[in-house]
């Protein structure tokens, strides 16, 4: 054990390294590692469990810092623990292309979980994490064997708590009684504005207690030893925990501590020579003392904690040899090696059943399809899984103590999002959450970090257009859709009907370089006859549904949308007028096609239609200017959807005459 003067020397370098890396940024938010470095060094050196020469460790404690803006507090412990951040990154700290990035970033730093700035989502993550942790040791621990055995821990401060999204998370957490899950709240009473007390009243000890946590209240955040004391209470508990820890943002700077000025600025150099007098410091910036280094270095601790653990797994391996190899192709994100065959099985059978069905239908016979090989699905709804159809034969429901494979979200259409994360970050699951199209709003910063750090994970949006008819336009997507495909990195897909819904959901789960949207209909739609090459198409994105030789138009379409653009095509041919329908189910992978492809679907100088139930701005970039759009620039109505339809222009007549004007044009 570390004495208490060498715990102080390990927090102050914290300190020093925050304070002359945000100086020489001349950016950054010095405060919080400031005020919280005493609570890292709790956590890190006395229980986080990890190793710094391997940060893909499966059974390493997870270690979130869910208030971001502090990013060099974890900068700071990597380097000093011993991972591959070197002073020079600490000295390059939120310059271009760094491995310090303004804000934790996952997969730029080594021993970064996850992607934290937007307050609330860190927490809500390692939720995610705490979830996926519980799931697996259920399923593949055995006597003897805790293969998967450790603890999320996340660094918290009133930001996180004032956004909505803590209350959703933290209280799915507490039904859950994720036992495992140990927050640690930086109550210092500060945010950008100033002293909190003006609009952040609430009584948090009772709000969590509330939520069936255990909160541990009222501790020093700046006396190692109390924090410590806390966790190993926190690692006893049967249920969440909250560790309350009071502290002073800024610790350390005389001039500045306590007040909101430390927050989110430079000390300047005045005062950071004031520190270094306050703490006797080195004035010499970046400059750390080799017993501080070898005070805080974890590699050897790390080494033989993983060195254990990989001793046991091979006992584990010899006596469970399936479990072991089930165990590690879930954590290394692959596929069982008939994903493919059953994926085109799964095809085939759409073709051979040619159904007319909704597709939210389609894509609960895909799940199905695809379940019994993916044990690691771990699907759900915010509180709509009859009308999302997320569910599958084989499901069983989460509950409290009760492990399983569905997740029953509640109304927490942004928690869901975010936990889902969560879990896709820890390994072993491949996620999917579901709620109608139009409440993707909740949940879209989840979404966009998603996308943000290239994860493999699903969203479901169902009740994608005005076809959902009499719930109206608070229900009815319009702007949606195309302005999830503004989302960098997000694939989505909106199918016209079983074949599409059962490629999509096939290239969603093969994808493992960033999120999909899976964006359904409520209302039936007919199968579409395709041919072997068609339906090998469907997975680029776009293709030539229906074809006519020389065709003097091209109809593009998605979703419920295709079967109109057929039925246009046959309109016009019945007046001698050839057209070619092209089928677009994702945009997003359409674009990443070579450009042959792209120009043998949308061949050059041939005039183009674009028909979907939505705003029209989006599909500019594919018909050009003197292209024409049918699409729908304002909110629905109330309505069943054929009356809808037919009112905002969704008919063949419509089109007909769309496409005989770009052809005079």
């Amino acid at each position: 054990m570390t004495s208490m003067q060498t715990t102080s020397l390990m927090a102050n370098a914290i300190r020093a390294l925050a304070m002359d890396a945000v100086q020489k940024a001349n950016s950054g938010h010095p405060g919080m590692p400031m005020g919280m470095a005493e609570i890292a060094v709790a956590l890190w050196d006395k229980h986080y469990r990890h190793n710094p020469a391997n940060p893909h460790w499966s059974n390493r404690d997870r270690f979130l810092l869910s208030n971001g803006h502090g990013s060099m507090l974890h900068y700071a412990l990597l380097h000093l623990a011993g991972y591959d951040v070197s002073m020079d990154d600490i000295r390059d700290f939120r310059q271009l292309h760094s491995k310090t990035p303004g804000h934790p970033e996952v997969g730029i730093t080594p021993g970064v979980e996850t992607t934290t700035g937007p307050l609330g989502q860190g927490i809500a993550n390692a939720v995610g994490m705490a979830l996926a942790e519980w799931l697996l040791s259920y399923e593949f621990n055995r006597p003897g064997f805790d293969v998967v055995d450790h603890y999320t821990y996340a660094f918290l401060g009133d930001g996180c708590l004032m956004e909505g999204i803590s209350h959703e998370v933290a209280s799915l957490a507490g039904t859950l009684r994720l036992n495992k899950l140990i927050w640690l709240y930086d109550d210092n009473g500060i945010s950008i504005d100033g002293r909190v007390e003006g609009w952040f009243t609430d009584d948090t000890q009772k709000r969590f207690e509330a939520y069936g946590w255990n909160v541990i209240p009222k501790v020093d955040g700046h006396n190692v030893e109390a924090v410590s004391a806390a966790i190993a209470a926190a690692k006893t508990s049967d249920r969440p925990t909250l560790i309350c820890c009071k502290t002073i943002i800024g610790k350390g700077a005389p001039n500045l501590e306590g007040g909101d000025k430390v927050h989110g600025a430079p000390l300047g150099d005045k005062e950071i020579a004031a520190v270094r007098q306050h703490l006797v410091w080195d004035p010499v910036p970046f400059d750390i003392p080799g017993e501080i280094y070898q005070a805080w270095d974890a590699k050897a601790r790390g080494a033989e904690l993983e060195n254990g653990w990989n001793t046991m797994f091979a006992e584990y391996r010899a006596q469970h040899p399936e479990l072991a190899a089930e165990y590690e192709r879930r954590m290394k994100g692959e596929l069982p090696g008939n994903f493919n065959e059953v994926l085109e099985a799964a095809i085939a059978t759409c073709i051979d059943k040619k159904e007319t069905i909704a597709t939210r239908k389609a894509s609960q016979n895909a799940i199905q399809a695809l379940a019994p090989i993916l044990p690691e699905f771990l699907g759900g709804s915010a509180d709509l899984t009859g009308s999302n159809l997320t569910n599958w034969k084989e499901i069983v429901a989460v509950r409290s103590g009760i492990p399983g494979n569905h997740i029953n979200y509640g109304v927490r259409e942004f928690g869901m999002a975010a936990i889902q994360n969560g879990v896709a970050l820890h390994g072993g699951f491949i996620p999917f959450g579901a709620t109608f199209l139009t409440f993707s709003d909740y949940s879209r910063n989840a979404l966009r970090m998603a996308s943000l750090m290239k994860i493999r994970s699903l969203f479901v949006f169902t009740h994608d257009s005005i076809g959902l008819g009499e719930d109206g336009p608070t229900h009815q997507s319009v702007e949606h859709v195309s302005s999830l495909r503004l989302i960098p990195g997000l694939d989505n897909w909106r199918p016209c009907d079983t074949v599409e819904s059962q490629v999509a959901w096939g290239a969603a789960v093969q994808r493992r370089d960033g999120p999909s949207t899976l964006i359904f209909s409520r209302q039936n739609l007919p199968f579409m006859e395709r041919d072997s090459a068609q339906v090998a198409n469907v997975a680029k994105g776009g293709y030539v549904l229906r074809d006519a030789a020389d065709a003097k138009v091209i109809l593009i379409a998605t979703g419920s949308e295709v079967e109109l653009a057929v039925k246009a095509a046959e309109a016009l041919a019945g007046e001698g007028i050839a057209a070619r329908v092209v089928s677009m189910p994702s945009t997003d992978v359409f674009d990443r096609q070579d450009a042959s492809y792209k120009a043998s679907v949308l061949t050059r100088g041939t005039p183009r239609v674009a028909i979907e139930a939505g705003v029209t701005d989006f599909w500019y970039k594919y018909v050009g200017l003197e292209g024409a759009v049918v699409g729908i620039d304002t909110f629905g109505e109330s309505a069943p959807a054929p009356v809808l339809f037919k009112h905002f222009g969704f008919t063949v007549e419509n089109v007909v005459a769309k496409a005989k004007a770009v052809i005079a044009a």
